[in-house]
């Protein structure tokens, strides 16, 4: 962090695990990332059966060593924070919360390790490694544009589930059973995968009344996916032109640790916790 100045081991702590301008500090991330695409993979690989069978002791001694280092990690970051309430409801701080609980769950609910996983949401850090926290920005865009949206979205979802109600309603009259249209319902999920043009081919019409019926609503599928992408592009343009420039924006600095600067998106001091709204 630029400018600030670490005196005791608390505060070189805070910089190295929470700052990413000096070398340890990016060392830290780096390593972190590392373990996190590992911890990962394992349990990724525990799911596999042939490889469980085999490997499974393996696999939850290295799951509960990634546990016990997270844990200490997070403990580690509580400590050398100011305000650990502060970080601990911030968004990053529920994410590394998150990524070490399912494992002590899963003392209580077995397979509950599974969720584990969430912790791949960390490695949005390799966005501060790389000097890419600038693009993050672009997602604000994003979001106003589906807010934006939301109404034509939706309506356009009511008038879809209209259409594959009728067509698989009609589907369920029309073909018999050998076929798979057993009950209305799936016959609805029949239409539903014809008509996004998915097809999965576990079940198809049999009857020449039915193929035409499936024809047409394949017809229909193309120009059904068109609509809500154009509806996004158009107000995607529309955010587009009235979003700030990159790096139009100043950093953020705190009352309390002036020589801190902070993202402009943040509302918190990333160091002292302070509120950097008022």
């Amino acid at each position: 962090m630029k400018g600030f100045e670490p005196t005791s081991f608390r505060e070189k702590s805070f910089v190295v695990i929470f700052g990413d301008d000096t070398q340890l500090g990016r060392l830290f991330d780096i390593v972190l990332i590392g373990m996190i695409i590992l911890s990962v993979t394992v349990v990724m690989l525990e799911s596999v059966e042939s490889v469980r069978t085999v490997f499974g002791q393996q696999l939850r001694y290295a799951e509960w060593i990634f546990t016990v280092i997270f844990t200490i990690e997070y403990l580690f970051r509580l400590w050398c924070v100011k305000r650990p309430k502060g970080y601990a409801l911030s968004a990053l701080g529920l994410i590394d919360l998150m990524s070490i609980l399912p494992s002590y769950f899963s003392l209580i609910l077995p397979g509950m390790q599974v969720t584990a996983v969430v912790r791949v949401l960390r490695v949005v850090r390799v966005f501060r490694i790389f000097k890419l926290v600038q693009y993050v920005g672009s997602t604000r865009i994003l979001l106003s544009t589906l807010k934006a949206s939301r109404y034509r979205i939706a309506v356009f979802l009511v008038a879809v589930s209209t259409l594959v109600t009728i067509v698989g309603s009609f589907m369920y009259l029309i073909e018999t059973p050998g076929s798979g249209f057993t009950s209305i319902p799936m016959g609805v999920y029949w239409a539903i995968v014809t008509v996004t043009t998915v097809g999965y081919g576990d079940m198809a019409p049999a009857t020449p009344l039915g193929q035409a019926l499936a024809s047409m609503l394949m017809l229909m599928g193309y120009a059904i996916i068109v609509v809500p992408m154009g509806l996004f592009a158009s107000e995607m343009v529309k955010a587009d032109r009235t979003a700030p420039r990159l790096g139009s924006r100043n950093s953020t600095t705190c009352m309390k640790c002036p020589e801190v600067a902070s993202d402009p998106d943040v509302h918190y001091c990333s160091y002292c916790g302070r509120n950097l709204k008022k």
